[in-house]
């Protein structure tokens, strides 16, 4: 599997190349949204912001949901996956949201996804990156992995090419 690791920020978003999804985490507690979320909800116009409003999607754990990006990205399409409280993530919380991430990227048959592994500031990078390698890559069935992170938390990727 190809790990690459992308600038967090709009920048790192418009440079994804080689993945057909875009997985966001979202919190029950996370308003206004932050990193990634926050930047997709700004180019999509607040259309994330007005779901959660909308109560459709709340960002519970296990919850999950399927957009278009309307061609505002490169990627067709983006799934928000429900992280529960972000305050209340710990270690295994984190493990269960990647988990579920990457069961739910392989129903879909995604080939090749972007994402932001949830936790900063919350959770040490090498608990992040730990995680992700445990939980997220060996049940992701696709074939590259692009992960939009700071350059301490990339340093830390598993198998990182790029």
């Amino acid at each position: 599997m190809n790990v690459t690791s992308y600038e967090l920020g709009l920048e790192g978003l418009d440079a994804l190349q080689g993945v057909d999804a875009l997985c966001l985490f979202v919190g029950e507690d996370d308003r206004p949204l932050p990193g990634s979320a926050g930047y997709v909800d700004w180019r999509l116009c607040g259309a994330l912001s007005r779901i959660l409003q909308s109560g459709f999607f709340v960002g519970a754990q296990d919850d999950s949901l399927l957009l278009p990006t309307d061609g505002r990205f490169s990627v067709p399409r983006i799934f928000v996956i429900g992280l529960g409280r972000r305050q209340a993530l710990d270690v295994s919380s984190l493990g269960e949201a990647l988990a579920n991430a990457a069961r739910v990227l392989a129903k879909a048959k995604v080939e090749g996804v972007a994402l932001e592994v949830p936790g900063v500031g919350k959770l040490e990078d090498a608990a992040r990156a730990s995680a992700l390698n445990d939980k997220f890559l060996p049940a992701f069935k696709g074939q590259r992995v692009a992960v939009l992170a700071d350059k301490e938390l990339a340093r830390r990727l598993p198998g990182r090419k790029g």
